[in-house]
């Protein structure tokens, strides 16, 4: 049976089975991983697969059920009518209706343009310039290259029909380096269209690696915080879900209600930009067009995300962030690109502006250390510390505390150094961000 027959099929059946709508979600994709050690390559996958869930209006419920097998279409909406009976909330789900899209252009990432064995061959290279580019760099503990293509059909019994395709490359090395006694490990990445600058990977992974020789703690206290990109982008993905209508309504951010009101500095712009180039979408988990907007716009928090059940209960539209991780999950909300409007400053002049403080370049502990309902963080961090304008030593085994809200009031200048981090279940995207203040303990 092929795709179209089984959602003819479906469909058909669950109108006759009584369902008020019926709504089917195919997803087929290809992944590729490969990792270099020593020359060689020690892990190497390769993998297809395809499923497709249903999803139905049934009495005032929705259910969901999912399949591998594009077959036996009945028995699948019989599971997802009896998944319905089982559903005690009252909240109203609605399915999309038809739309029409804006057209999305979106380039080939790098590693779709060669074959399985170039991408090894790629991989062994990057390796190979990890180990060249310094006499201290004494292993690669990574070194490897991501490729995943996939196609998405969203159709309802509404006359919704939306069709995608998209696919992604990534490279990434993490070189340890020693001197005397002490081992460091760096770590970077290209993806996309850059997914082949391997000369350009291997020099910033080994830059980074040789960065943090000498790092040590600092005594504990206030200090002033300059977050370089990659450390702004881990806590923009981290607290993305307070920005969630869904966690809003159920009590689960401190976010709710404040539409209108001023929660982060004048400086602080966030877009939610589903048409950003590194990920451009035309609709979203549910069909909804996607459209770029402003969260956060001089401060003043604008919207919430929403998809068609939270835009319902709210009495708004939908934002178009109705997320569907795959075909087995169900409707949630997410971003699009989360990215934070640069400034006009350079790295050296926010240098410059921090004075006496820290420069954090990572974080760790992201899982553990974050509260995303009360917006409270305790995070391992490593940078480097600054004194009278000038970047002095490698800063280790330090750990940062605050809240997210009032460290996004905190803000007090951004750089022009936009960064696209690497996939985090979405895109974030930041400069440099200077802060206020924020409490730093050594190890």
């Amino acid at each position: 049976m092929t795709y179209p027959e089984f959602a003819k099929s479906a469909m058909d059946y669950a109108k006759r089975k009584g369902c008020d709508s019926s709504e089917l979600f195919y997803a087929d994709g290809e992944s590729f991983e490969v990792n270099a050690n020593e020359g060689e390559i020690d892990r190497y996958s390769v993998s297809r697969e395809s499923g497709v869930s249903v999803r139905v209006s049934y009495r005032g419920h929705e259910g969901y059920a999912y399949t591998e097998a594009i077959e036996d279409p009945q028995r699948l909406v019989d599971h997802a009518i009896d998944n319905a009976a089982c559903i005690e909330s009252e909240d109203e789900r609605p399915m999309q209706t038809k739309q029409t899209y804006q057209t999305v252009l979106r380039e080939d990432s790098a590693l779709k343009q060669i074959s399985e064995s170039d991408r090894i061959a790629l991989v062994k290279r990057l390796e190979s310039l990890c180990l060249a580019a310094d006499a201290r760099v004494k292993r690669v503990v990574y070194c490897s290259a991501e490729y995943g293509a996939g196609n998405v059909v969203l159709e309802n019994s509404l006359g919704l029909c939306a069709q995608k395709s998209s696919n992604h490359s990534i490279i990434y090395a993490m070189p340890s380096v020693q001197e005397g006694e002490e081992v460091q490990t760096g770590f970077a990445f290209r993806m996309g269209r850059d997914a082949a600058d391997l000369e350009g990977c291997a020099k910033e992974a080994v830059a980074d690696a040789l960065g943090k020789l000498g790092g040590k703690p600092v005594d504990s206290g206030n200090y002033r915080v300059l977050l370089k990109p990659y450390a702004m982008c881990d806590l923009l993905a981290a607290f993305s879900p307070m920005f969630s209508a869904d966690n809003a309504q159920k009590g689960c951010s401190l976010l709710a209600g404040k539409e209108g009101l001023q929660i982060a500095s004048k400086l602080v712009t966030l877009w939610d930009d589903p048409f950003d180039p590194i990920a451009p979408r035309a609709f979203d988990g549910e069909g909804t067009p996607c459209r770029k907007k402003a969260v956060i716009e001089n401060g003043e928090l604008k919207t919430l995300l929403h998809n068609l059940k939270t835009a319902r209960k709210a009495g708004v539209e939908s934002t178009g962030n109705a997320s569907r991780g795959s075909a087995a999950a169900t409707v949630g909300i997410s971003p699009t690109v989360f990215r934070l409007e640069t400034g006009s400053a350079s790295c050296e002049n926010l240098v410059s502006e921090l004075c006496d403080g820290l420069i954090i370049t990572e974080l760790e502990g992201l899982h553990a250390g974050v509260d995303e309902i009360s917006g409270d963080f305790s995070l391992k961090a490593a940078g480097f510390l600054a004194e009278s304008g000038v970047v002095r030593r490698p800063v280790s085994n330090i750990t940062i505390a605050g809240n997210f809200v009032t460290l996004m009031k905190d803000i007090t200048a951004l750089g022009n150094d936009l960064r696209v981090a690497m996939p985090q279940g979405g895109y974030y995207a930041a400069p440099s961000v200077l802060v206020r203040r924020l409490t730093v303990a050594g190890i």
